[in-house]
């Protein structure tokens, strides 16, 4: 076809676009929303990516590298930018037990990191101390709440790009901070207020400035000058000593930390970012780190399962969005067709007269792209602040890539072609005259092209279902094509499937015949609206079978903190983590929610007795399995080589990840309370628990481990501290010390059945003592009679927040499905724009029709019979789609959860969690409401929406 012969149908098709401007509005919105959403998502994603210039600036602000020491006697092997990944080498024991040390190691050991960071770096480096505490807490307007702690000279120009002040001004005098925007937020303070910190003398600081973040704008960070904040806390008693050490690092003029350099660092136990190399990586052949990386556990461990979903949702979208563009464009073929019969009796071919309607695709399609590319672009301008904040990081630039856009730019093109090519191949092929005299020739179905599609249809579904098991890398490709495939084959099928439909016409009243009989005699029109009916249900069908079988998977594998209804009340791990604001938290509580029932107080046990914040550090306690059924690993793993070590975790049951465990309770494996504790957390009333309890045998909720009425204790003694004022060193314990650090009691026991999967044994304080653990105030459980309402539970907790951040409050109130209301919504959606799509059809069926109602008024047809027979053509076009679309939207449901079936179980996971993931539920409530409510509506609308004054048309040809 010659290209003047294309510049006409363009032409002929904008002008047909701009005559019908209500269609056309329709198509472009169509093609547009999709292209809006990519576009969004390209520049989004686009722009949050981080050049090399921009990633050294975030990371080491204005100096030339970030340095950081982990701990001396270890070689670190990294990545060019160490946050991508880095391991270390503790060194080798030798039998005697003393570590065999390299002299990089040895040094790292003797030196002071500092002082051995200036050594190794050329002279004149300047190394500026970067120092973060840990957590802590400091007053807030109405409480406390927990923040991190940094300090900082922000005065100097080096930590621009890594800490921003973007209010007030930067701390310069004594007892003045900097805070994130987060901390003002969250504490309700503002510039110029004061906040105590705790630990710290009751001299408060002011908060003189507010610091950013970019890499982390949800950061709750205080920012004092150098020796104000983090020195202090890490003196106090109890603190852990400091063992590295951070630094930017300003290099002389004319100098660079290279990537030899680099390496040399990591024998000493330094890591290092460069910004010479994050702007010239060296070659990965070069990097150790990478070598170690190519066993399989680096990138390739990616879940690609959500690659294979996300890959089958955005297809099946495109695939419905070309569907539910075919009817507008067969209105339009329709509307056309008189115009396109003039153009084939003036000489026009067939191929010319395809090129008409395929350039309205070509011109809606291009619209709706530019125009959903231009809105996209705009959003993610006028929202990138938003996005930003949403993120949680800043982006380094605003990114348009003309090859991205491009691309999505043609996809929103072809999306409108493909839409029109069905309409395009029915126009060329109608009759002259029939088209000039606006008579249709009937034609019966295409039985070769039925059998296409019922084979396409077969095919699909098997590839899609039996590919969904296939190799990871083929999962993709047979999941969306077979679904693609069989959705299309169901498309090729429908003109032969109306006629079938049309059988059940003697059966029915009138309206519903003539409208049926109406629907099979006008096949190009019928068969383009069931499909886009048919498209949208099958989408809404495939989200929410899968959504209602996550949902069923989700029931299955939840597992109950408590008895439901119950009340938990725990320290957490922030400012009230030390139990001291505990009395004060069930005061709130108990106040905030009525008729509560008794309290049981939960325990949490200490080893030695007396350790904690304050006295030293802790070991462990931890319930054992007998050793028949214990993992040879936890017993004795340093005669054995690593081979056998991964061979064990591999093939041993014993020795696998979570098999069989239960889950961890407030308390952690095993803790002490009372016969209330029992009921209200375990939800025990057996009277011979509570009676063993009382008679100091430990409740034993997990029947693994006991053993001829015995339970076995482990304690771990507490590793050992460096001596105040010595260099610190890691300890590294022979195999000899390390099992003289383990000990183990035998403790009588009694099996309780609980209904809770959570926590392994229950012992009295009393008994805990004997045994010479510690006691401390862990939490508290209520289990009133009726659960709170979500008012008093909204109420507790803001009590809580009051006194601490962090801590631990809830209402245990069972499973809480998401998946309904979510599936419910689709359903609705669904419905929405097959309503739609039906009522464009109803529409070119109406036009059509206007001999028909002519006749039937003519006749003396009344009105409503009129609209019936309207109303009743929408109806039996929303039925047919719908009931086509359920059996579609069930196979790209049904491959997806196959797929996750089909996902290699890692070590540990029960085969009940491997059938539930495969496992397939369908709503048969929204798939109810689909196949009655879908028709009935459209039945009612199309009824009301129809004139009941017909315009007599004066007879053609």
């Amino acid at each position: 076809m010659k290209f003047s012969s294309w510049r006409v149908a363009l032409r002929i098709a904008r002008r047909d676009a701009l005559r019908a401007k209500g269609r056309s509005a329709l198509v472009v919105a169509m093609v547009a929303l999709p292209v809006l959403g990519v576009t969004g998502a390209d520049v989004v994603y686009r722009s949050a990516q981080l050049s090399p210039a921009e990633r050294a600036t975030r990371l080491m602000g204005r100096s030339d590298a970030e340095l950081r020491f982990l701990e001396g006697g270890v070689t670190i092997k990294q990545a060019p930018d160490p946050s991508e990944g880095s391991s270390f080498e503790q060194p080798v024991a030798t039998k005697a037990g003393a570590p065999d040390l390299t002299p990089e190691q040895q040094r790292s050991r003797d030196t002071d990191p500092a002082a051995l960071a200036a050594a190794l770096l050329p002279a004149g480096t300047t190394l500026v101390p970067e120092r973060m505490g840990s957590y802590t807490a400091t007053s807030s307007a109405e409480g406390l709440i927990s923040v991190d702690t940094t300090e900082a000279d922000l005065t100097d120009p080096v930590w621009r790009g890594k800490i921003n002040i973007v209010g007030g001004r930067a701390p310069s005098a004594p007892r003045e901070i900097a805070v994130t925007r987060t901390f003002l937020d969250r504490s309700g303070l503002g510039l110029g207020a004061t906040t105590t910190v705790r630990g710290l003398d009751a001299t408060p600081f002011t908060i003189t400035g507010v610091v950013e973040y970019p890499g982390d704008l949800s950061a709750t960070t205080l920012v004092a000058r150098p020796g104000e904040l983090v020195e202090p806390l890490a003196k106090l008693p109890g603190a852990t000593p400091r063992t590295g050490g951070n630094w930017l690092v300003k290099m002389p003029a004319g100098t660079v930390l290279d990537w030899p350099k680099v390496t040399e660092l990591n024998k000493y136990g330094f890591t290092a970012a460069s910004r010479a190399v994050l702007l010239d990586p060296p070659p990965r052949a070069a990097v150790p780190f990478y070598a170690d990386q190519n066993n399989g556990t680096g990138p390739a461990l990616l879940d690609r399962t959500a690659i294979v979903i996300l890959g089958t949702v955005v297809g099946m979208a495109l695939l419905e969005i070309v569907l539910l563009a075919g009817p507008a464009f067969a209105v339009g073929a329709r509307r056309s067709r008189r115009q396109l019969g003039l153009i084939a009796a003036g000489g026009g071919d067939r191929a010319q007269i395809r090129a008409v309607v395929l350039g309205g695709g070509v011109v809606l399609g291009t619209t709706g792209a530019a125009a959903g590319l231009a809105v996209g672009i705009g959003l993610v301008a006028l929202l990138r602040t938003r996005a930003e904040d949403y993120a949680g990081h800043r982006f380094g630039h605003f990114a348009l890539q003309p090859l991205d856009l491009a691309g999505v730019l043609l996809i929103g093109v072809v999306t409108g072609l493909l839409a029109a090519i069905v309409p395009a191949v029915q126009a060329a092929r109608q009759e002259v005259v029939s088209a000039l005299t606006g008579r249709d020739s009937l034609k019966p179905p295409n039985r070769w092209l039925a059998l296409l599609g019922l084979l396409m249809l077969g095919g699909g579904t098997a590839l899609a279902l039996l590919g969904a098991a296939s190799g990871i890398a083929s999962r993709t490709i047979a999941v969306l094509g077979g679904s693609m495939i069989a959705e299309l084959g169901m498309v090729a099928l429908v003109p032969y499937l109306v006629g079938l439909f049309g059988r059940t016409g003697r059966w029915l009243p009138l309206g519903p015949r003539l409208a049926l009989r109406d629907s099979v005699r006008h096949r190009g029109r019928t068969a383009p609206a069931v499909a886009a009916v048919m498209a949208a249900v099958a989408g809404s069908v495939a989200v929410s079978i899968y959504a209602a079988s996550t949902d069923e998977q989700n029931r299955r594998g939840y597992e109950a903190s408590a008895p439901a209804g119950a009340v938990l009340l725990g320290t957490g791990w922030g400012a009230a983590s030390d139990g001291s604001l505990l009395p004060r938290m069930r005061d709130a509580v108990e106040s905030s929610v009525p008729d509560l029932g008794p309290r049981a107080d939960v325990k949490k046990l200490t080893y030695p007795a007396g350790c904690g914040e304050h006295q030293g550090t802790c070991g462990w306690i931890s319930p054992l399995l007998p050793k028949d059924l214990r993992c040879p690993l936890e017993d004795d793993h340093g005669s054995l080589s690593s081979d056998e070590i991964k061979r064990l975790r591999h093939d041993d049951k014993r020795c696998q990840f979570n098999a069989g465990r239960r889950g961890t309770s407030v308390y952690g494996g095993i803790g002490a309370g009372d016969a209330t504790m029992l009921r209200n957390l375990h939800g025990i009333t057996d009277p011979a628990a509570v009676q063993a309890l009382a008679d100091g045998k430990a409740v034993v909720l997990d029947p693994r481990y006991i053993k001829d009425g015995k339970l076995i204790l482990q304690t771990n003694d507490p590793m050992p501290l460096p001596a105040a004022g010595t260099k610190s060193a890691p300890y590294v314990p022979s195999e000899e010390e390390d099992r003289k650090r383990r000990h183990e009691t035998t403790i009588d026991a009694y099996l309780a059945n609980s209904p809770i999967q959570t926590g392994i044994a229950v012992i009295s304080p009393d008994t805990a003592r004997r045994l010479g653990l510690g006691v401390v105030d862990g939490g508290s459980v209520w289990l009133p009679a009726t659960a709170p309402s979500d008012g008093a539970e909204q109420k507790a907790a803001g009590a809580i927040g009051k006194l601490a951040d962090h801590t631990e409050f809830s209402v245990e109130r069972g499973y809480q499905p998401k998946g309904d209301l979510i599936s419910l919504g689709l359903a609705g959606f669904a419905a929405l724009v097959a309503l739609g799509a039906a009522g464009i059809a109803t529409g070119l069926a109406a036009a059509d029709s206007q001999r028909d109602l002519t006749t039937l008024a003519a006749v003396g047809a009344t009105p409503r019979i009129r609209r019936t027979l309207s109303g009743f053509q929408c109806g039996v076009i929303a039925a047919m789609g719908t009931l086509l679309g359920i059996v579609c939207g069930a196979v790209p449901a049904v491959a997806l959860r196959k797929v996750l079936g089909a996902v290699e179980p890692y070590p540990g996971i029960s085969p009940e969690e491997m059938a539930n993931r495969s496992l397939v539920i369908v709503p048969w409530g929204n798939v109810g409401l689909l196949v009655i409510g879908l028709p009935i509506i459209a039945v009612g609308l199309a009824t009301l929406l129809t004139r009941s004054r017909i315009t007599l048309l004066r007879r053609s040809g």
